[in-house]
């Protein structure tokens, strides 16, 4: 995880974990939640030989095609990096939840939606965020869906939400294509929709994909890997 100073992603992202071990039966002395930034323990600080680094990042950026690598490659041990969750279906299932949840919560049926993602000046690294527009708008059949970014990219979520409100839409919605709670989270809020999502990492569509990822991991040619950890 690329990790962050606010409180409740720590609370969002052992959510996460507890979600992984009642699923996959991964006892918690095995499991490792380590971040790159902000909090500890550090990726470089969590891996063991025979670790299992699943990447919790919804892109392809910096941080997932140069930093995890590399602080894999500084250690002494055998590790085995996974892909990471960019891309995947269970993503935009866990999307259109939490979408719904947030249309309750504000009485609201939203007429066209704005995924929001960190955003990456990483070639390809908003990849992630594009496949998940399409799957989104496929999943609410016929509601209007946009990209949007908190950062590094365009547009800007206040941006697209203002462009769809001048489009003549009544009623927008922000789906949060982030992890966990943030500052790109809390910017959400005042972006202009009528209704924003919570981040997914908490989702259970999001534990199995991690599960997934390990699992796949393990049946690797090389020999089984015995310890999971979860990093980004």
């Amino acid at each position: 995880m690329h990790g962050s100073p606010v409180p409740g992603a720590a609370y969002t992202l052992g959510r996460l974990c507890d979600r992984v071990e009642e699923l996959g039966g991964v006892r918690p002395a095995l499991g490792h939640l380590a971040h790159l930034n902000h909090r500890t323990a550090s990726l470089t600080e969590a891996l063991q030989d025979g670790s299992v680094v699943v990447p919790l990042l919804l892109g392809d950026g910096y941080h997932r095609t140069v930093d995890i690598p590399a602080a894999i490659r500084s250690h002494e041990g055998h590790c085995v990096l996974t892909d990471g969750l960019c891309g995947d279906r269970a993503v935009a299932l866990a999307l259109r939840d939490r979408l719904h949840e947030a249309e309750r919560r504000a009485g609201v049926r939203a007429d066209a939606v704005v995924l929001a993602a960190a955003g990456s000046s990483r070639p390809g690294g908003n990849g992630g965020a594009r496949i998940a527009v399409r799957q989104l708008r496929q999943l609410l059949r016929g509601v209007p869906v946009c990209g949007a970014y908190c950062s590094s990219a365009g547009p800007t979520v206040p941006e697209a939400v203002a462009r769809l409100r001048g489009a003549g839409f009544r009623k927008v919605a922000v789906a949060a294509h982030l992890l966990a709670p943030g500052r790109f989270a809390e910017a959400l809020a005042g972006a202009g929709a009528d209704a924003v999502a919570d981040p997914i990492a908490d989702h259970p569509e999001i534990a199995r994909l991690v599960l997934r990822q390990y699992e796949t991991a393990l049946h690797r040619p090389g020999g089984p890997v015995v310890r999971f950890g979860a990093a980004a």
